[in-house]
């Protein structure tokens, strides 16, 4: 089972999938809070350390198919057979990795910051992005290299440093070999023959500032997706979550108030 933090205890669950540079710390009250906002809501909150994340041991093989096999299994583990995904990054990847396995477990998604592919295998915009991911710690520096090189480059102008740092400490907590085998999973992952095919409601929540996952990407990926509501965030760039938590928040609360009456 994923280690992982619950908050509430409403009938319905949803599933917190953090991104390459983060752990379920990413969905706490100090940092985005989105986990209290679905509590308060009515819903059941479970924040998931992905493998090799956080407390969550790292498989021998770390892929999407894997991970969303983790998740798959540690949700039926907690009694749900059914559950919201809500992911950012390369955690919306996973999401819809377990939507096209198992669509009926899938109630909703919520795919934020995320795209349905990451480039062409070996094609040079997915090399650049490797050698510009990897290089401080082929360089022989630790992940706090990793983080102080990218967060700046991944938040909108004029984000508050609060929200920098929380995103930084987060970061430089991954492990090195797990951030490896992440970005390895990551830049082989396809699900765009898939998206058709999912039925479920399903929010691309996007985000202006976003140069990993831009809202031109995002929302031609919405547009195959049937019925999709598309949402872009004015004020935020990648780590939308944290950089303008409270629109973040919002967005997602009224998307899943919409589809599902709380008690």
């Amino acid at each position: 089972m994923l280690a992982h933090e619950r908050h509430g205890d409403g009938p319905v669950a949803v599933a917190l999938l953090h991104g390459v540079g983060g752990s379920r710390r990413i969905w706490a009250d100090e940092v985005s809070g989105t986990a209290r906002a679905l509590a308060q809501a009515g819903f059941s909150a479970l924040a998931l350390d992905l493998p090799g994340y956080g407390d969550s041991a790292l498989p021998e093989d770390l892929s999407m198919a894997s991970m969303a096999q983790a998740v798959a299994d540690t949700l039926q583990a907690l009694g749900f057979e059914q559950a919201v995904l809500l992911g950012h990054s390369m955690g919306g990847m996973v999401a819809q990795e377990f939507a096209a396995t198992w669509p009926q477990r899938a109630r909703a998604l919520v795919l934020a910051c995320t795209s349905p592919a990451f480039g062409r295998p070996g094609g040079d915009w997915q090399q650049a992005f490797l050698r510009d991911r990897l290089a401080p710690l082929d360089a022989g520096q630790g992940m706090a290299a990793v983080a102080a090189r990218l967060v700046p480059a991944m938040v909108a102008p004029g984000v508050p440093e609060a929200a920098q740092e929380a995103a930084r400490r987060i970061m430089s907590a991954v492990s090195p070999a797990t951030y490896r085998a992440a970005l390895g999973a990551l830049v082989h992952f396809d699900r765009r023959a898939a998206l058709p095919a999912l039925r479920m409601p399903t929010l691309c929540l996007a985000a202006a500032h976003d140069r990993t996952a831009p809202p031109e990407v995002m929302q031609r990926m919405s547009a195959h997706i049937p019925g999709a509501e598309y949402v872009c965030l004015p004020d935020a760039g990648h780590i939308a979550n944290v950089e303008q938590p409270e629109a973040f928040n919002r967005a997602v609360v009224q998307f899943l108030g919409r589809h599902f009456q709380m008690p």
